[in-house]
């Protein structure tokens, strides 16, 4: 399979993490975000797609950048705590 056509490749610490949906996001030019999921970049995928457009980047990162699991984030009444498990 080719390898897909990369727009650029970001560090994760430039990318903004959202705990209520466990995404990294980074602006697009296209004006929307590109989008991972936390789940994913724990799996070894380093893709980040835009939903807008056909544009993709390469996510650079080590397992150790990642938050711990043990500290999975979880919503509660409306706000996001940390809950260690």
């Amino acid at each position: 399979m080719a390898e897909p056509s990369i727009y650029d490749e970001i560090e994760l610490e430039d990318l903004t993490f959202h705990p209520s949906t466990a995404l990294y996001t980074y602006p697009c030019p296209c004006g929307d975000q590109f989008e991972i999921s936390l789940p994913d970049l724990r799996a070894g995928e380093d893709i980040a797609v835009c939903p807008s457009c056909s544009l993709m980047i390469r996510v650079i990162f080590e397992a150790g950048d990642l938050p711990p699991e043990e500290e999975e984030l979880k919503e509660v009444g409306g706000a996001v705590v940390g809950v260690a498990a």
